[in-house]
């Protein structure tokens, strides 16, 4: 299958603009390993002046020289006998003449990470050469906490210094049938429960194979392209990846709450909270309240980032299986239970994208929320959730929502449940003069209920509003 650059439309639009204005700019982009930031550079500069340089871990000097090489090429000439990026800067600065040239530093993290006095280099260049001329510089990186650190945080000596930026975010699920134009729907939601929208996890699955095949030839194969994955990222980003995976582990095993994964992972209560921090910030996990709530008792935590929540779920317990070629226990587990978690993933794919458009009522906070009662029949304690709640003070509308990723399901029943469980919201949304609305959601239906303010939706309904 021969894939094509997909989305991004937007950020290729904002560096676009940002050229035609002409005059100096430094532009940061960084995100996570794997996420397309250097594809987006290249799209950007294959139709003008510029010159590309990709860091390695050799340290400043070496990549000095480098990148003294690469402005050689650039002006078709010997390099310059000199050390210094003052120097190198001064003699590119002279040579273009007023040139309005792109100067990409990829992968600039790893000279933050070998050197500390990097940023401050960086900002004398700038300060004293740069900010009068038409160079479009950008740094780029993938240890989001390195550029974090190194070049956005306010103790940082490039702090202030750039005009722009770019966090580089997943691809939205809205573009899926751009990669995989033969998927069905449904296909297309459970490549995305395994992979999210990780462009490149994407190239490395077939729209001529099975979810489940592809799973077992690239996920479960320890010679499939992303067996290796979640140690790849953990090492690139994190001091400590084991106590991560540790924490990941417990996470995956179903607990949620910090006292639970403390146990499991055999990290101290007091030590956990900035481990779980960490993992928040990159994206890999998420805190979670019920949405009438800011802070609870009924606080969670859970892996939020799919091919996390999924290489934990099904691949990395049975690594040690893996690495010798059984698959036998990952496969069974995975038959077992990948309906199941596709059902997870679609609820999150309707909350956090779908949702609006499907234009039911306008969100103004989305979320899900949890609780319980007691039921009087038999005294005991009932565990309730509901997958989509959508509050609208402006409007005074609410609007509650189920999702089933089941064939054939009766929305009638559905919606009776549904209502039954709204009746134990509570909060200072919940007033009874708000306009209640309700939301069902499923593969395919054998009974649409037809009551004022119900919206009933299957997987062909949400391909129209895909396409």
């Amino acid at each position: 299958m021969n894939l094509k650059f997909v989305d991004r439309k937007e950020e290729l639009a904002f560096l676009e603009e940002r050229y035609a204005k002409k005059g100096f700019e430094f532009f940061v982009i960084y995100g996570r390993r794997r996420i397309g930031k250097t594809e987006l550079i290249k799209q950007f500069i294959r139709d003008k002046p510029h010159i590309y340089l990709l860091c390695d871990k050799s340290g400043t000097k070496r990549n000095i020289q480098r990148l003294k090489r690469k402005i050689a090429e650039y002006l078709n000439e010997p390099p310059i006998e000199t050390d210094t990026l003052e120097e190198l800067f001064s003699y590119l600065i002279k040579k273009t003449q007023g040139t309005q040239i792109v100067l990409v530093i990829d992968e600039f993290s790893y000279l933050v990470e070998k050197d500390n006095t990097v940023p401050s280099l960086f900002q004398v260049v700038i300060d004293e050469q740069l900010k009068e001329t038409n160079m479009f510089i950008i740094l780029c990186g993938s240890s989001i906490s390195m550029m974090e650190k190194g070049v956005l945080s306010s103790k940082s000596a490039l702090y202030g210094r750039k005009t722009a930026h770019i966090k580089l975010e997943t691809i939205p699920f809205s573009s899926f049938h751009e990669f995989f134009p033969s998927n069905s729907v449904e296909k297309n939601i459970e490549f995305y429960a395994v992979l999210g929208g990780v462009p490149f996890y994407l190239e490395k699955f077939s729209d001529t194979k099975t979810t489940l095949d592809n799973v077992r030839g690239q996920i479960f194969d320890k010679r499939g392209q992303l067996y290796e994955e979640i140690d790849f990222l953990l090492k690139g980003e994190l001091r400590e990846p084991d106590v991560y995976k540790s924490i990941l582990t417990a996470l995956a095993a179903g607990q949620t709450k910090v006292v639970d994964i403390a146990n499991i992972s055999g990290i101290k209560v007091h030590d956990i909270d900035k481990y779980l921090k960490v993992l928040i910030r990159l994206g890999i996990i998420k805190k979670e309240n019920p949405i009438n709530t800011v802070k609870s008792k009924k606080t969670t935590y859970s892996i939020d980032d799919n091919f996390f929540s999924f290489s934990f779920l099904f691949s990395e317990i049975y690594k040690s299986n893996l690495e010798i070629g059984e698959m036998g226990l990952a496969e069974e587990k995975l038959q077992q239970n990948f309906n199941t978690f596709v059902g997870r993933k679609f609820e999150k794919l309707i909350r956090e994208e779908l949702l609006q458009k499907l234009n039911v009522i306008t969100p103004q906070k989305t979320g899900r929320w949890w609780g319980h009662y007691r039921d009087e029949l038999t005294n005991t304690r009932r565990e309730i959730e509901i997958d989509i709640v959508t509050l609208n003070e402006n409007t005074q509308q609410n609007l509650f929502g189920e999702c089933k990723w089941k064939n054939n399901v009766d929305g009638n029943q559905v919606l009776k449940e549904l209502k039954e469980k709204t009746s134990y919201f509570e909060g200072p949304h919940n007033h009874k003069s708000n306009e209640k609305h309700y939301l069902v959601i499923a593969k395919s239906f054998k009974k649409k209920p037809t009551e004022k303010n119900v919206y009933c939706f299957d997987l062909k309904d949400l391909e129209k509003v895909l396409k």
